[in-house]
């Protein structure tokens, strides 16, 4: 343990340096989005150390874990942290002049249906702004967790008090194919769903679509003879074959013009939302992007049938995970 450090001497970088390392469970991660060096978060560490009379994190696989006093430490500071930022934030903002980066962590539905027309927008009101778009893949959460990017957007259940939440859109899962197949237009019965021939979308790591969930539970699994990466494989794959995917609603009629959607056993209705951590909640720029893409979101046409029920429960405002 260093020499004691008097607490009052400890400046916000080094509590936001703390925040961010217990976030992303890395000193290397944390320098990397910092834009320092390794040392420089040891150092700050170990002044904190001192400071607290604590070694702040354990060592565990993969990784580093905050001790149950960084952890009360971490929740305390970021209270202080929060209220600060928001005073430093400038009061007004012009999108006009604003630069920078924002990387935005999504997959192919939310690059069709919500992107075209948040970067239309951004390039007319803010031309100087640039975005970077990465692929979320099964690990979204992951990559915003590590810093990676500024803004998940997807169907991602979040329950860390580390992030904040807004609500997008309301979608369900329909049954894709192409027009001369048997089962186009007609109403599929939970037997003939499960017997047919599928292409699967899995979008890697461990994510899995509410209707295979749903499968799951039901201890029921489709005939899977094709797996997929994205969506857009299937505009390639299904035309021409025996194939059925599911695949939410939104997107049906993106994949190709050949494909035709009929009605799912399973529609299992989920919501698609944008994440973000405290990192970005206070800055001016991310906020009124957060503000366009929940306006972008909330003016796409939808139809949803009774039998497909909205199951929005947070409303629209930003809230904690």
């Amino acid at each position: 343990m260093a020499k004691d450090w008097d607490p009052f001497a400890i400046d916000f970088a080094a509590i936001r340096t703390l925040r961010l390392v217990s976030e992303l469970g890395s000193f290397s991660r944390a320098a990397e989005a910092l834009g320092t060096n390794q040392s420089t978060i040891s150092y700050s560490m170990d002044r904190l150390r001192a400071a607290f009379h604590d070694k702040l994190f354990v060592r565990q696989r993969g990784g580093i874990a905050p001790t149950p006093r960084c952890a009360e430490i971490v929740e305390r500071a970021s209270q202080l942290l929060d209220a600060f930022e928001r005073m430093v934030q400038p009061t007004d903002f012009d999108p006009a002049t604003a630069s920078g980066r924002i990387t935005i962590v999504c997959n192919y539905y939310e690059r069709s249906i919500i992107l075209p027309r948040t970067i239309a927008e951004i390039r007319r009101r803010a031309p100087r702004l640039i975005v970077e778009i990465k692929t979320a893949g099964g690990e979204g959460l992951a990559t915003l967790k590590r810093g990676e990017a500024d803004l998940l957007v997807g169907p991602y259940e979040v329950h860390e008090e580390s992030f904040y939440h807004r609500h997008l859109l309301d979608d369900h899962y329909v049954c894709v194919m192409q027009r001369s197949h048997p089962f186009a237009g007609k109403r599929l019965r939970m037997d003939d769903y499960v017997k047919a021939s599928h292409a699967v979308v899995t979008y890697g790591g461990t994510w899995r679509s509410g209707y295979l969930k749903e499968l799951d539970q039901r201890g029921l699994s489709l005939n899977q003879v094709v797996a997929v990466p994205s969506i857009s494989d299937l505009m390639h794959i299904l035309p021409g074959t025996d194939l059925v995917s599911t695949v939410p609603s939104r997107i049906a009629s993106h994949i190709a013009k050949s494909v035709v959607a009929t009605r799912c056993p399973l529609p299992e209705p989920f919501q698609v939302g944008m994440t973000w951590t405290s990192r970005t909640h206070h800055s001016a720029a991310h906020r009124w992007l957060r503000q366009l893409m929940a306006q972008i979101a909330g003016a796409l046409p939808y139809k949803a049938t009774a039998t497909v029920p909205s199951r929005r429960s947070r409303g629209d405002a930003e809230t904690r995970a």
